[in-house]
């Protein structure tokens, strides 16, 4: 029955070009932004996940600065450490040139003089972004950020890589010179590894070793092995900075990783398919044609109707 009130074949049409065009319009803006879930309406479950992650990404991209930052401070504290063997190994060197007899030991400690500021020197210079682990106030921890978690609960939290300067032993101490409690800023010459002279046989620091002093016999002697000591924990505590450089890179290689990782992980939730989109594309631009066509031909079906009324 054909009817110039309702036009069954047009609404049909009509129904189907609506549906065209919603399809084309999600399409498009999939292939213009690339995402094939850029929003909660698209897919909460997912877009959850995608933007909890992405979050967690920009923490450990922080944490890759953090880390950074960190190697920063232990290469500069293992440079100190490491000028100041060369130095107390010069002092070992000059100690032993003392034991000659006939040597002039007033010229001999002039030469050390000028090592032992240089050792004072090295030690105020360690210093990174406000930070000198080569000066450090009584059981003192250095630590350094390694790593975000987030575990199944949910909880989040900042994991750190921590370096004991100073524990509560004197003669353990990972820093050259100790500091007072009043902020730290200042050096006390009397602790650390050269600063102090507990458990000393010649009963002087390395700092403060003054071989003119040293009239018995074995003076000397006792001298060498306490800068045999001293050298002893600075290699110590050189290879303990130097395995804490390795650790801090592993740790940055690996969040490294883990940030591709999680951008890969969170692309294939939430990218587009290009390819299948572009195909998408083009046939619902073909169907939208077409959809257009019948649209015309249906409303164009009433128009037939005249003929009937005509003499």
């Amino acid at each position: 029955m054909s009817s110039i009130i309702t036009n069954n074949s047009a609404i049909a049409a009509l129904q189907t070009l609506r549906n065209v065009n919603g399809s084309l319009r999600d399409t498009q803006q999939r292939v213009s932004s690339g995402y094939r879930i850029d929003k909660a309406a698209d897919n909460a479950a997912y877009w959850s996940i995608a933007t909890t992650m992405r979050s967690d990404n920009k923490a450990l991209s922080a944490v890759s600065d953090a880390l950074g930052l960190g190697a920063a401070k232990v290469d500069t504290a293992y440079t100190a450490m490491s000028s100041a063997i060369d130095v107390v190994s010069e002092i070992k060197a000059k100690l032993v040139a003392a034991s000659e007899k006939g040597v002039d030991r007033a010229k001999v400690q002039e030469e050390i003089d000028q090592l032992q500021d240089q050792l004072l020197s090295i030690a105020r210079s360690a210093s990174f972004s406000g930070e000198n682990w080569m000066i450090a106030i009584d059981l003192t921890t250095r630590s350094v950020v390694s790593s975000f978690v987030r575990d199944g609960s949910g909880n989040v939290k900042v994991t750190m890589t921590d370096y004991v300067a100073r524990s509560s032993n004197l003669l353990d101490s990972n820093t050259l010179f100790g500091a007072w409690a009043t902020g730290g800023s200042l050096e006390n010459l009397n602790e650390g590894i050269l600063g102090t002279s507990a458990g000393k046989l010649s009963g002087q620091s390395i700092y403060a070793l003054d071989i003119t002093t040293l009239t018995t016999s074995g003076g000397i002697g006792n001298a060498l092995q306490d800068v045999e000591q001293a050298l002893g924990l600075m290699v110590a505590t050189a290879s303990e900075l130097g395995s804490l450089q390795k650790r801090i890179t592993m740790q940055e290689d690996f969040v490294s990783t883990l940030s591709d990782s999680t951008d890969s992980g969170v692309g294939r939730l939430v990218d587009a398919d290009m390819e299948a989109e572009s195909s998408r594309l083009s046939a619902l631009q073909t169907q939208q044609q077409l959809a257009v066509q019948s649209l015309s031909i249906a409303n164009s079906a009433p128009q037939n109707i005249l003929s009937l009324f005509r003499s």
